[in-house]
């Protein structure tokens, strides 16, 4: 059978409802939906192992921003994001302890560029309480690391990060990765949040090993952005919304692999990154965005 691809987990809910044609209840799952912001966020909760095997995801909690109206650019727009990005995090993360920020992706392919983008808009403040504990004394200690690739380090980002986690000894690891979407209407447009760790490169189907608390020692969270459609999975879509009565599902299976995005996908990534840095640091730090910008700056 055809498993149409998604990073999502209100989208894996979506297909599940979808097969069974909404005749049964999800056991083990829990979905709500609220607005923070005027961003309409779903939580989806995986209770067990029967929502485990109903989705394919860890049981946790993944919250999923809707930011479809950021790109009309209304009032407050940015900031707005920032705040409900930010808001929702410091509710999933503990209180205290240092930080280590990780970004995933490959800064020198756009639609893989989310992780390391992000990083350039996070406060890094380890160093600084180390040099100069009065004067940062009100900051949080936020430490940086940008794992690069595979095929270009020679290093699993897993690996990479599991030593760092060893050296610094964090109270948490936060890792930025980019995502795949089963709908083009979600890419660029959407923020997801999880408390499970991630599994690098998994959108493209480019399985690494995971990061979570069972190989890092840590608790491990994900924030992630869906920049790309997998070509068989928008496919698919196209025809069952067209009224196709049947789809050839085995040849959209062994159809060559490969990724669709945005024609704008250059500045969209670049103003997510953003508003993904900037919500860590209002989830981590008692700052307001107007100060954000100044230290950045």
């Amino acid at each position: 059978m055809f498993i149409k691809r998604t990073d999502l987990a209100l989208e894996a809910r979506e297909l599940w409802q979808e097969s069974a044609e909404r005749t049964t209840r999800l056991m083990g799952v829990k979905a709500t939906k609220t607005k923070l912001e005027g961003y309409p966020v779903t939580r989806v909760d995986i209770l067990d192992h029967r929502g485990e095997e109903a989705l394919g995801k860890p049981q946790g909690s993944y919250f999923t921003i809707d930011l479809t109206t950021f790109w009309q650019r209304k009032a407050d727009f940015f900031e707005r994001a920032v705040r409900a990005v930010g808001t929702e995090l410091k509710a999933l993360l503990p209180p205290e302890g240092a930080v280590l920020v990780v970004g995933l992706g490959n800064a020198a392919m756009t639609p893989d560029a989310v992780g390391p983008l992000a990083l350039d808009s996070v406060l890094i403040t380890r160093h600084l309480l180390s040099a100069m504990p009065k004067q940062f004394a009100g900051f949080r200690p936020v430490a940086a690391f940008r794992t690069g690739v595979l095929g270009t380090t020679g290093v699993e980002s897993a690996e990479a990060v599991r030593g760092l986690v060893e050296e610094v000894r964090p109270a948490l690891v936060l890792a930025i990765d980019a995502l795949a979407s089963r709908r083009c209407g979600r890419v660029c447009a959407t923020v997801q949040l999880s408390d499970t760790g991630i599994i690098p490169g998994s959108g493209v189907g480019n399985h690494r090993s995971a990061l979570n608390q069972e190989t890092l020692g840590v608790p491990v969270f994900a924030i992630g952005v869906p920049t790309v459609v997998d070509s068989a999975t928008l496919a698919a879509d196209v025809l069952e919304e067209s009224g196709a009565e049947k789809i050839d599902e085995e040849r959209l299976r062994d159809h060559e692999p490969f990724m669709v995005t945005t024609r704008d996908i250059d500045q969209q990534v670049r103003d997510l990154s953003k508003v993904v840095g900037y919500g860590i640091n209002w989830a981590l730090q008692d700052l307001e965005i107007e100060e954000m910008n100044a230290l950045l700056s």
